[in-house]
């Protein structure tokens, strides 16, 4: 069985599933701009992945 959204008009919004789509529309951004394949370390940065380690650290 699927479940979907009423269509009465209320938008229902996904917070995490908005930012996963943010992050890949600049992660696409960052490769169409690269003269070659990103390296992992640059996929991070675009990513955020360091600060997301560090926000995890402090609680």
């Amino acid at each position: 069985m699927t479940h979907v959204a009423p269509v009465d008009g209320t938008a229902v919004q996904d917070h995490v599933a908005l930012a996963e789509i943010e992050l890949c529309g600049e992660l696409m951004i960052a490769a169409s701009a690269a003269e070659d394949r990103l390296s992992l370390e640059s996929i991070d940065e675009v990513l955020r992945v360091a600060e997301e380690r560090v926000a995890e650290r402090r609680g």
